[in-house]
């Protein structure tokens, strides 16, 4: 999100400065729990502490899965404001859409979190986001190399 800052017009840095700003919350709450399940709870696991660690787990909502759901419903919101900076023209359309399909997906990955009980059924509901974000992802990256070949 800082490249594709850095590569936008200065009238349209509002939307990626905000964009940006999502993005680093997103890397935040995801790191955190991540490093925690890697790093902690998986290898107490392993040796065979799983009582030490219980309130570190990801089970369904505990603390660990609503960070993990701040990071997603961050990211979707980073994608979101970052679509007014995209062109709506050539390749950059295609872009845009990538954007918004991923957009449109946060409410369902949302319900997926936060719905007051889980099944493995429920998950079948953000199954969306799977695709989304790398096909995102790739899309921004493409296009923010082909706005590198055009930038001095």
């Amino acid at each position: 999100m800082a490249a594709f800052h850095h590569l936008t017009a200065p009238e349209k840095r509002f939307w990626t400065h905000t964009a940006l700003i999502f993005a680093t919350m997103y890397a935040v709450f995801v790191s955190a729990n991540y490093v925690v399940q890697i790093a902690t709870v998986i290898p107490a696991k392993i040796r065979g502490e799983p009582d030490r660690i219980g309130i570190l787990e990801q089970t369904p909502h505990s603390l660990f899965w609503n960070y993990d759901a701040i990071g997603s419903i961050s990211m979707g919101l980073a994608v979101l404001l970052a679509v007014p900076a995209v062109r709506n023209v050539g390749f950059e359309r295609w872009v845009r859409l990538s954007l918004f399909a991923h957009a449109l997906v946060t409410p369902l990955i949302s319900i997926v979190y936060f719905y007051p009980t889980f099944s493995i059924g429920l998950l079948f509901l953000g199954f969306p986001w799977v695709i989304t974000a790398p096909l995102f992802m790739l899309m921004l990256a493409i296009m923010m190399r082909r706005r590198r070949a055009v930038t001095p």
